[in-house]
């Protein structure tokens, strides 16, 4: 290893640290702990930022009630809508800012470190949700688990390029789409006017 690799190395750890320590505090979330319970006003703010954010303000926020209409909705959704190509441009945004700052085998290895903490604890927490609702679809458990997943890789992103000065972290979508799950709900996605929250 030269000189040069060395001062590369050394620039990528902070970066590093942050992913390290937010992967760490992946498994203490409530991965779908409130699903169909009332929503909170906390969370229902967040959830209007996050379609604002996003650029859907006029989109109403429609609490799902049980699995059969999560499932619906999450198996409805296009994934070429407007709010999903929103979204895609937003990641692409995000990775290409975090490559300022990591190599490419680092941003890798962040990520690969990111999905591997989530996905057992959300995988975890949708077997328990499952039970409790008595809710036996397959598909629908994987793609609530699927969307943590994308959750912590978006918000690990938009932590990594947070130190761009014209990224305004705290009011990011990603922000606002990680905090839903933190709030123990699964944020399935914008369909026309609708923006459905489980």
């Amino acid at each position: 290893m030269d000189e040069d690799d060395l001062d590369a190395l050394e620039r990528e750890i902070p970066a590093l640290s942050r992913i390290a320590r937010f992967a760490k505090g992946l498994a203490a979330i409530p991965w779908f702990a409130n699903l169909g319970e009332p929503l909170t006003a906390g969370a229902r703010a967040v959830a209007a930022r996050y379609v604002e954010a996003l650029g859907f303000p006029e989109a109403e926020v429609a609490i799902l009630v049980d699995w059969d209409d999560a499932a619906a909705a999450a198996e409805s959704l296009d994934w070429h809508s407007p709010a999903w190509e929103a979204e895609e441009l937003l990641r692409a945004d995000l990775t290409a800012r975090a490559l300022d700052y990591l190599s490419e085998e680092a941003l890798t290895l962040a990520m690969t470190l990111v999905a591997d903490r989530v996905a057992g604890p959300a995988r975890g927490a949708m077997e328990e949700a499952s039970a409790i609702w008595d809710m036996t679809d397959e598909a629908a458990r994987q793609l609530a688990v699927g969307a943590a997943v994308q959750a912590a890789h978006q918000s690990a992103l938009l932590l990594l390029a947070a130190s761009s000065p014209d990224i305004d972290a705290e009011n990011h979508p990603f922000a606002a789409k990680f905090q839903l799950f933190e709030f123990g709900r699964w944020p399935v996605g914008v369909v026309g006017g609708s923006f459905n929250l489980f």
